[in-house]
């Protein structure tokens, strides 16, 4: 039962066809000794023994032939047996037995064998569940990360890069969830050659979901800081260290002071860059974390390989127009009919090549980027999950533009420069 289970710690964690790239990668992070909560791995094959007990290896065949409407029911049934099913029994006393050695509360993780490579990161598109504490969280988390390989968002992201769930299977990461006073993700390296942090109060996923503009933080790659902007950080998320719950996590409210305020000090900031270079040794190339900083210092909780481009403004012409500055995801110039849309059901307005205008860009509006010229957001930032994803198709995108909705007119030519972060429109 223990070939399911992998602590980071082992030199077989650092295998991507076993684990997954983002668990891989972590276990690499740790044993060259960079800071990261530790942890384990349920390894790809508790997941492919979930299917044969479950009986579904031969409708995964018909899957990887079917047509679409019977892809999508296909999809249907196998993700309700997964949520549904008891699991098998050598799987089931391999997990347990992990699980209550592991310190609680715990982040359980998607870490799928197709995310975080190089040409594919799937950022945001499958599950994390923060602030898991007892048995049955545990295995209602795990179920639900195990069928997040057959949602309709992930089916489709697959399809844009030629795969499909049926050809791969899913790892999990199990890890201790850190008490964060702050949080957030980092670039080793610009289009400008610096490097780039963001940072909140709390917990990271209201960066990842591009919930508030975070503080951007330059710093040169030697560590220096050259600027510290500070963002607009209304919320956070925390966890439940020391409340006595034991686990879950919530939203506050931040104190006025702190919503402007810098989250990390100079020096604090220079210690981050710092691992972000070694992180990027480790990997043998650019890099682009998650980190959260606790009473005892900072951990990595991710790294996947980044994908860096000179910078481009094809028509000059645009500089001479009103513009609003904010976050660049740091990839891409384009221009297109501006279509400011403030709600998903006004998704259907965007035509291929539209600039989409909109408040809060998570990961659900990637099912738009491949039709998309680009995206201006109000809120977000350079290291959020859709900010990865647009890097990865090459899209422009401007995060943390304050009243881009109200400001850019409908229908009006804009331009985006996701390097330089500033977006142009034609009064």
């Amino acid at each position: 039962m223990m070939r399911f289970i992998l602590p980071l710690s082992d030199p077989a964690a650092t295998e991507p066809d076993r684990v997954g790239p983002k668990a891989a990668i972590l276990a690499a992070l740790a044993q060259a000794d960079l800071p990261t909560p530790g942890g384990f791995c349920i390894a790809a094959d508790a997941y492919r023994r979930q299917i044969q007990h479950l009986g579904l290896a031969e409708v995964l065949r018909e899957y990887a032939n079917a047509d679409q409407a019977t892809q999508r029911r296909l999809a249907v049934e196998i993700r309700l047996k997964l949520y549904q099913s008891d699991l098998a029994p050598d799987v089931l006393a391999g997990v347990l037995t992990a699980w209550w050695a592991e310190d609680k509360p715990a982040a359980v993780r998607s870490s799928s064998l197709i995310e975080d490579r190089a040409d594919t990161s799937f950022a945001g598109q499958f599950e994390s569940f923060l602030g898991v504490g007892d048995d049955s969280e545990f295995l209602t988390a795990l179920r639900a990360c195990w069928a997040a390989l057959w949602t309709t968002n992930a089916r489709r992201s697959m399809a844009q890069h030629g795969l499909d769930p049926a050809g791969t299977a899913m790892a999990v990461l199990v890890q201790p969830l850190i008490a964060a006073r702050a949080s957030g993700g980092g670039l080793s390296e610009t289009a400008d050659g610096n490097m780039l942090l963001s940072a909140t109060w709390g917990l990271g996923s209201a960066i990842a979901q591009g919930e508030v503009v975070p503080d951007r933080i330059v710093l040169s790659r030697h560590g220096f800081v050259r600027s510290n902007e500070a963002g607009r950080k209304h919320h956070r998320e925390t966890c439940g260290h020391g409340t006595g719950s034991g686990a879950g996590t919530s939203s506050q409210a931040v104190p006025e002071a702190l919503v402007r305020a810098p989250c990390l000090e100079a020096g604090q900031a220079t210690t981050l860059g710092r691992l972000m270079r070694k992180a990027e040794d480790v990997l043998g190339m650019p890099v682009e974390i998650e980190w959260a900083l606790d009473d005892i210092g900072f951990k990595l909780l991710q790294a996947r390989p980044l994908r860096v481009v000179e910078p481009h403004v094809p028509d000059e012409i645009w500089l001479k127009h009103p513009g609003l500055n904010g976050h660049p995801a740091g990839i891409g110039w384009g221009s297109g009919r501006a279509v400011v849309v403030n709600c998903e059901c006004e998704l259907t307005r965007v035509a291929p090549g539209d600039i989409l205008v909109t408040r809060v860009a998570g990961p659900a509006l990637s099912h738009i980027l491949p039709r998309v010229g680009g995206v201006v957001a109000e809120l977000g930032g350079s290291t959020s999950h859709l900010a990865s994803l647009a890097r990865e198709r090459g899209i422009p995108m401007v995060l943390g533009v304050l009243d881009a909705t109200r400001r850019i007119p409908d229908g009006a030519q804009v331009a985006v420069d996701g390097v330089a972060g500033v977006v142009r429109w034609l009064a």
